[in-house]
């Protein structure tokens, strides 16, 4: 038995959800924990994962590709992502993460989406910690994710009753 966390014990795994409302909140918060996920696309030899740099807009997510790199190529083919987000965890009791699910979305350089992508990535800091020019957004593909699923985990839910693991789906 946790002496610490009795609420972490085997026999406590609620199945509760949270409510939308509440859940939204709670993903929304572990994308602003970190800017580096896990991005997974197929490549022509199975998956690729890298950690890539995100900004979140809500529960859209924004990365900007490398030009030209095997991911880019990976989703110009098929858009099928999925990426994952955590907390740097300490133990169980503060498990925290997101994994998201869905299809890439290319957005132009110069188009307005990609212009209000733009207004969420923090490109500057990019741009001046890999000697960028700074005197405007790099011009190349941004990829937006308005994930379909998300499978949202965190154990300190199990304290108030809910399940540890939640999922969202767009359509409700």
């Amino acid at each position: 038995m946790s002496a610490a966390h009795p609420w972490l014990e085997p026999a406590n795994w609620p199945k509760k959800p949270l409510p939308r409302a509440e859940l939204e909140r709670h993903i929304e918060r572990v994308l602003t924990m970190t800017n580096i996920c896990y991005l997974a696309t197929l490549g022509l030899n199975g998956p690729i994962v890298s950690p890539v740099e995100f900004y979140a807009e809500g529960l859209t997510v924004y990365v900007y590709p490398q030009p030209n790199s095997p991911k880019l190529k990976a989703m110009e083919r098929d858009p099928r992502v999925s990426m994952a987000v955590a907390n740097p965890m300490a133990g169980w009791a503060c498990t925290m993460g997101a994994q998201l699910f869905g299809r890439a979305q290319l957005l132009k350089s110069g188009s307005a989406e990609w212009q209000h992508a733009m207004t969420i990535f923090k490109w500057p800091g990019s741009s001046f910690e890999i000697g960028r020019p700074l005197t405007g957004p790099p011009a190349g593909t941004m990829m937006r994710l308005d994930p379909e699923r998300i499978v949202y985990t965190e154990h300190y839910l199990r304290r108030d009753g809910y399940g540890p693991r939640q999922i969202w789906k767009r359509d409700g």
